[in-house]
């Protein structure tokens, strides 16, 4: 499973283009795109080295895969752009040929996922969630968006350019929440950005190119209380013992970052057993 550049051909590794060069099979997701990809490299391989394994054939391409493996070949898989089995095809792949009692190995190199993630800021914790690609039915693109209002980890997904405009306005309903948006990731005219997701659509329509390209996008953790409501207890009730309910409330609230609701009924009750 060979890790390919998603944009720019520098990012490629020495040991992904030896195993280039030895394989005797070049299983792909295009291969004119895998055979245009080589000869940027100086490389060239007979046309009997090359498949064809994608989406629509990954299923029968495998059984020739592990054919070829238990004759002993060295056969490569390698996608259009970026690490195999991710939002990619791949993943049937392995699994058919682990099935088969081979082996499998991994060539880590680029992926989207993990470069806009370390663009982003947010995924110091190890956690995050990967959503893939969003669907392209509105309703259940809505439904998916609500869901991920209430997934308090980072998320990162895909988008094509033809549905980015309609994602855009679908992520409006999460306000203020920060979004990464990574545009052209590593090719001539990246872009990074980071806004509320309200403001995805508006960024867009900024500048006619905005909505031209591949993208990938962090939604970024759901921001936390400032503090426990231990804390905001403590500071609701010292400032009750100096104002006024009301006032005692909206400021602990600003203070702690608790609910201001929540605050209000222990005030109540603070002073209901006072009296």
């Amino acid at each position: 499973m060979l890790a390919t550049p998603i944009g720019n051909l520098a990012d490629i590794g020495l040991r992904t283009l030896h195993l280039l060069q030895v394989a005797d099979v070049l299983a792909c997701e295009d291969t004119r795109h895998s055979q245009s990809l080589l000869r940027n490299y100086g490389l060239d391989k007979p046309s009997g080295s090359w498949m064809a394994l994608h989406q629509h054939n990954e299923n029968s391409a495998a059984e020739q895969v592990i054919l070829r493996l238990q004759q002993g070949q060295r056969v490569v898989y390698l996608s259009d752009a970026g690490t195999p089995g991710i939002s990619d095809p791949g993943a049937r792949l392995v699994a058919l040929v682990q099935a088969a009692g081979l082996r499998v190995m991994p060539v880590p190199g680029a992926s989207s996922v993990t470069t806009v993630l370390s663009a982003s800021g947010c995924g110091g914790d190890g956690q995050f969630v990967f959503l893939g690609f969003l669907s392209s039915k509105a309703s259940e693109r809505q439904a998916a968006v609500q869901a991920m209002a209430f997934e308090p980890r980072a998320q990162v997904f895909l988008e094509a350019p033809h549905r980015i405009e309609a994602v855009a306005s679908a992520l409006e309903v999460l306000g203020p929440r920060p979004l990464t948006v990574g545009r052209e990731l590593t090719k001539q005219f990246e872009e990074i950005a980071l806004l509320p997701a309200a403001g995805f659509s508006a960024w867009l329509k900024a500048s006619a190119q905005r909505s031209k390209g591949e993208f990938a996008l962090v939604l970024h953790p759901m921001p936390q209380a400032s503090s426990s409501l231990s804390d905001a207890e403590r500071v609701l009730a010292l400032l009750l013992s100096e104002l006024p309910v009301k006032t005692a409330v909206k400021l602990a609230a600003e203070i702690s970052g608790a609910p201001r609701n929540r605050l209000y009924e222990l005030a109540l009750q603070k002073t209901a057993a006072k009296d």
